[in-house]
């Protein structure tokens, strides 16, 4: 289970090692579009949107990632004080009773509007700007399943017998 556990894991290192160049490109692009607006008093809405594009690629799809390596927020306030099996009880009722549920809802509720934008190739959100709304869209059931797939790692985790496995967060 161990190695099941450390494949899914995989999974997430992977994409967040292809996503992570999207902050410096993000960067980049948007320090050029500075320049050329103020220096050069030139415009391009599709590279403005390019910038949008990139930050929702890098927060949907780096969700995951930052669930393995536990940098989320906690907001709850008797986690930090809580014995290690508190924890893992907390831990394992929030994947199976939280964070699963509520990617299925959202993947179940978004999955007509991802569908419908990919049947009619959605164009731009503004006039000008990339025709290619629905990879946009796409993010949402990429963003679920990425968030699922790393979830049931941590859980297997969580459940093996304490000799068997180490720390949940890698």
């Amino acid at each position: 289970m161990l190695r099941l556990a450390d494949s899914l894991d995989m999974i997430s290192r992977v994409t967040a090692t292809v996503i992570r160049w999207l902050a410096l490109l993000m960067v980049l692009v948007q320090f050029g579009i500075v320049v050329g607006r103020y220096v050069f008093g030139y415009n391009i809405i599709a590279v403005q949107e390019s910038v949008l594009y990139m930050h929702a690629t890098l927060f949907m799809l780096g969700a995951a990632y930052t669930l393995l390596v536990d940098k989320h927020v906690r907001v709850d306030v008797f986690y930090a004080k809580a014995k290690p099996a508190t924890r893992r009880g907390i831990d394992i009722f929030g994947h199976i009773f939280l964070l699963i549920p509520s990617m299925l809802v959202i993947l179940y509720w978004s999955w007509p509007s991802v569908r419908n934008s990919w049947r009619i190739l959605e164009g731009p959100i503004s006039v000008g700007g990339i025709e290619a709304v629905f990879l946009l869209k796409t993010l949402i059931p990429a963003f679920c399943i990425l968030l699922m797939i790393q979830s049931l790692s941590l859980l297997i985790r969580l459940l093996l017998p304490r000799n068997a496995a180490p720390e949940a967060s890698a």
